[in-house]
């Protein structure tokens, strides 16, 4: 199992050549359902994920691999819920989880969309609150 057991690795051979190489099968989501903010249903859609994820992490350094690894992740996150349906809040604060150790501008940049940020106040205050979410858990206050 690799990508943090969301994935595996097959060692494959080329029956024609008899090139050998290997594959990865990745787990993927299916028959889930996601709940809109208007009560519309819909199925799950990976590319919408990544697509979101895309646009936060638009000009910052991140590797191809790392990218797949946290939209597998966060979908690894998503099937631990073990429901049939999700409300795309759900899903969103699932992301905001995983960005928020991976990437303090992707984060941002995330929630300003996600939260519907309507003015630099807003964008502000949840500046702040990523801040001090940040201190608390990785530097100690001093007295």
């Amino acid at each position: 199992m690799v990508n943090e057991g969301v994935a595996v690795r097959r060692r494959r051979e080329c029956v024609e050549c008899g090139f050998r190489f290997s594959s990865y099968e990745e787990v993927e989501i299916l028959n889930l359902t996601v709940v809109k903010r208007d009560g519309r249903r819909e199925p799950y859609s990976r590319d919408k994920l990544e697509a979101g994820l895309k646009r936060a992490f638009e000009k910052r350094p991140i590797t191809h691999e790392a990218f797949r690894r946290l939209v597998n992740i966060i979908e690894r996150d998503i099937q631990l819920k073990g429901r049939n349906e999700i409300t795309s809040k759900q899903i969103g604060e699932a992301v905001m989880k995983r960005l928020k150790k991976a990437d303090p501008v992707a984060y941002i940049r995330f929630a300003s969309v996600y939260r519907s940020f309507t003015d630099a106040e807003s964008f502000w205050e949840e500046l702040k609150l990523f801040q001090r979410g940040r201190r608390r858990t990785n530097t100690p206050r001093q007295k």
